[in-house]
């Protein structure tokens, strides 16, 4: 054998040495950039637990687009705590939203298949039958973009959400930073944008419009006396006595 033969073999096996190696990092560095990102998603959700968010992806993508037509524009939030928040609003939005949220461990199976079937009737993601700790995972971390991927980081999340936080501080921080309206994040702004009270003050009526108005916010603020409002306020009333709190 000459010695540019065996030089031409050297080489063919470098170069399917170099090219292993390139495959192999092409399938592990997705594998590994998924469970970075799931690190820093538990990683926030074990600071939440304890520290109050000063803001979600939701609010800052609101306010971005708020600021593109007004560059001073700011948002309508005021953090208060559990007891400062009316038990009226917490069984309203628990009736409303997640009537199962005492006993489900982050994710509602039985509503999630309704929505699945929901979807694939209409051929396309309308509902989510998310339950009020993927909510928050949504608010918190994600965008308002219906798809199946989205929706099982959602799940993820809200799984961590349910390992790290009480049923209780779930409630706490999806109260005070869930959208009311254009601009308007958490219970104590949305009162006192509706109703000139504090969250601690709102009353049955209060608390379940509010509740209602959850689904489509920006919509409700701008059409405040619909009649499908007005009849769902009504059942929610008649609902909030059944509701278990955390």
């Amino acid at each position: 054998m000459t010695a540019s033969t065996m030089a031409m073999g050297k080489t063919k096996k470098a170069s399917a040495k170099t090219s292993r190696r390139w495959l192999k990092w092409l399938i592990l560095g997705p594998i590994l950039l998924v469970l970075l990102v799931q690190l820093y998603f538990f990683i926030m959700v074990c600071w939440y637990s304890v520290f109050n968010p000063g803001s979600t992806s939701f609010m800052r993508q609101q306010l971005s687009e708020l600021r593109e037509k007004n560059p001073n524009a700011k948002l309508k939030h005021e953090w208060v705590p559990y007891e400062r928040i009316s038990v009226n609003l917490k069984r309203a939005v628990v009736a409303s939203e997640d009537s199962r949220f005492a006993e489900h461990g982050g994710v509602d199976w039985e509503a999630l298949e309704a929505a699945y079937e929901r979807n694939n009737k209409r051929s396309k993601v309308v509902g989510g039958g998310s339950t009020i700790t993927q909510q928050l995972a949504k608010n918190l971390f994600l965008s308002g973009s219906r798809s199946y991927l989205r929706k099982g980081q959602e799940m993820i999340i809200a799984f961590m959400l349910e390992t790290v936080m009480s049923k209780k501080r779930i409630l706490e921080v999806y109260l005070n930073v869930v959208e009311y309206g254009r601009g308007v994040f958490g219970a104590e702004a949305a009162a006192r944008h509706y109703f000139r009270t504090s969250a601690a003050n709102l009353n049955t009526q209060q608390a379940a419009r509010l509740a209602v108005m959850l689904p489509n916010p920006r919509y409700y603020d701008k059409h405040r006396s619909t009649s499908y409002l007005m009849r769902r306020t009504a059942l929610i009333q008649r609902r909030m006595r059944f509701a278990d709190l955390p």
